[in-house]
């Protein structure tokens, strides 16, 4: 039972990251080291001529993703390790689902700081200080939800909430529409993934 708890736990917290990181980056791994090396432009001149440089909000998504993964791995890790025995969570009066929720909580963390990447790359860049504001206070309010951890579904339904409020948000920053989110669902629009898009 403790490995399938540990990976049932692993692939609800980093199985959408891992997906995220397969289908949108690793397709394009040259250009990702250099944007991780920040000679993004100058690297891909001297390689290639032809190719234009990542645009910032690859770059943002890129960063994001990247905080995200690092979160989790920190938050989750040693409860993960806790999984697999000796031990069972929930003798002491502790939830028996402890382990559920603390990979549903380092799953939103993961995508929050994705969205949080993109909304905050573009406050950065747009000069926008109601965005970063807005990034901060979030990040503070979903780390206090933290805080109030036996009760569980508090903490989870509204720290998706702000996941899915910080999404719509990045969605539309990004260079989302409604018209692109419904031809991106019907599997019509080729040009919508992200490492297709050009540079600013």
């Amino acid at each position: 039972m403790t490995a399938a708890v540990f990976f049932g736990c692993a692939f609800i917290a980093f199985g959408p990251a891992l997906a995220l990181y397969i289908f949108t980056i690793a397709t394009e791994p040259l250009r990702v080291i250099f944007l991780i090396i920040g000679k993004a432009s100058e690297g891909l001149k001297t390689i290639n001529p032809d190719e234009t440089a990542p645009s910032m909000r690859l770059l943002a998504y890129v960063s994001g993703l990247g905080f995200g993964i690092m979160s989790g791995v920190f938050a989750f890790v040693n409860t993960l390790s806790d999984s697999l025995g000796p031990g069972t969570v929930g003798i002491h009066g502790d939830s028996p689902q402890f382990f559920l929720n603390s990979a549903f909580m380092t799953l939103v963390i993961i995508l929050l700081h994705v969205f949080w990447g993109i909304i905050f790359f573009d406050g950065c860049e747009k000069k926008k200080w109601s965005a970063l504001l807005v990034v901060l206070l979030t990040h503070l309010l979903v780390s206090a939800l933290t805080f109030i951890s036996p009760h569980y579904g508090i903490n989870l339904v509204s720290t998706y909430l702000i996941m899915v409020l910080m999404g719509i948000w990045a969605f539309f920053v990004a260079g989302g529409s409604c018209r692109s989110l419904k031809l991106c669902l019907l599997c019509q629009d080729k040009d919508f993934l992200l490492f297709n898009q050009r540079s600013r």
